[in-house]
């Protein structure tokens, strides 16, 4: 590997290098990302676990779960809550991986 002093372009050569470890760090940065954006929405809207939860119909450990960025028992039932509870949509995307070619016709969704 050639030696570099951005360390951006650093990782992205030891993930490209390593399927297993880009696979692992998409996987901890999928539940980062869910974690931080419940957090960061249930504090815009001025909330405590205590009342998100009591709103979501769940209790306060749960949003702690959920704004942990090492859970993964995500449900999407609960997530719809939490959303609906903090005046937002729940907007669930699938996707290609990078580099990817999609195989066949995909349905349409209109």
């Amino acid at each position: 590997m050639a030696k570099t002093k951005n360390f951006e372009n650093v990782i992205r050569a030891k993930l490209a290098l390593d399927s297993d470890l880009s696979a692992s760090v998409e996987h901890e940065a999928f539940h980062a990302n869910i974690a931080m954006q419940v957090y960061e929405f249930r504090i815009a809207a001025g909330f405590t676990q205590k009342e998100l939860a009591k709103r979501a119909g769940t209790v306060q450990s749960v949003i702690s779960r959920i704004e942990d960025a090492d859970y993964d028992g995500h449900s999407l039932a609960l997530l719809k809550r939490i959303a609906v509870a903090l005046g937002l949509k729940l907007d669930v995307k699938l996707g290609l991986p990078t580099g990817a070619k999609r195989r066949g016709k995909v349905a349409s969704t209109a």
